[in-house]
């Protein structure tokens, strides 16, 4: 990173979705180890070894650890730039390569626009969480506007 922690002056995570993810990895986790322990209970016609059985529930918990890579995003904007930290990258935009901010109508997440028609999404900032995604979008506007001037001092067309 080449900002310090404390130069970050938004911080943005998503809300609803950690609720959700958190509940899914749980019942996967518990579906799994559920599973496992009755492998041999009963007669199918197929022996279930031991092994098998903690395969299961070793399964449940990497299939959970990838439903919480959903918790991961994360939207930290500073005098550096702006660090987008979505499911699986982590980027940090510098300020003279942002063209904007915006949230395109029926747009599941924010975007930060980058020049000639480019687009980095921000997963931090969504439309589910409804109050939280409108607070955030208008202190990340705020803070463009303060390092980005200039893009706020565009002409006026007629």
């Amino acid at each position: 990173m080449t900002a310090s922690v404390e130069s970050w002056e938004l911080d943005v995570r998503p809300q609803r979705v950690k609720y959700v993810a958190y509940a899914a990895a749980a019942v996967i986790v518990v579906v799994h180890v559920t599973v496992g322990a009755l492998l041999k209970i009963g007669r199918t016609g197929v022996i279930f070894q031991t092994s098998d059985q903690i395969a299961m529930a070793v399964l449940g918990v990497i299939l959970a650890g990838l439903v919480l890579l959903f918790t991961r995003p994360r939207l930290r904007v500073g005098s550096a730039g702006i660090s987008v930290r979505n499911i699986l990258s982590d980027k940090l935009i510098p300020w003279a390569d942002v063209a904007g901010v915006s949230f395109p109508l029926g747009a599941r997440w924010a975007r930060i626009d980058l020049p000639d028609d480019e687009y980095v999404p921000a997963m931090a900032i969504q439309s589910i969480d409804k109050a939280h995604a409108v607070d955030a979008m208008d202190t990340l506007r705020a803070l463009v506007v303060r390092y980005r001037p200039d893009l706020s001092s565009a002409p006026a067309s007629s």
